[in-house]
């Protein structure tokens, strides 16, 4: 039997802890010697391979769920610089986008003058402003809104 397993291994390329055999039909597997006789037994199915084991996905899928809520970010989780989490190039974007979002919507409801408006947008270009709050708080010191 171990000659039967270990041909059949090679066959099918696996190891032989893999190979099972039918307890049905020993007597054709025991009189099996060459490898054409045991590839006969393989194409009648008498001799098989059990599926190689897996490995669960489970608990990974678990973990980018949570990751997705923003859980598991705290500074124990963090591998690499900040750049390297989010580019420096990118929060700039961000930060960018959001400033001058809020400056066209304040310049088109009319709440600041164009001349205001286009004064701001080079202090945000310039970098001046940390965020939008912080153009708004810009704004009450120095009374520029229009009343």
């Amino acid at each position: 039997m171990k000659l039967q397993k270990r041909l059949a291994a090679s066959i099918m390329k696996c190891s032989a802890k893999r190979i099972v055999f039918d307890t049905g039909k020993i007597k054709e597997i025991k009189e099996a010697i060459t490898k054409a006789d045991v590839k006969k037994l393989i194409q009648k199915k008498i001799i098989t391979v059990t599926q190689k084991q897996g490995i669960s996905r489970a608990r990974s899928i678990k973990i980018q769920r949570q990751k997705q809520k923003g859980r598991r970010k705290g500074h124990g989780s963090r591998k690499g610089k900040i750049n390297a989490r989010t580019n420096n190039k990118r929060s700039w974007i961000n930060t960018i986008r959001a400033q001058r979002n809020f400056l066209l919507n304040i310049k088109q409801k009319q709440l600041v003058s164009s001349l205001t408006y286009r004064a701001l947008y080079k202090k945000a270009h310039g970098g001046f402003f940390r965020s939008v709050n912080h153009i708004k708080l810009y704004l009450t010191e120095n009374k520029l809104w229009k009343t």
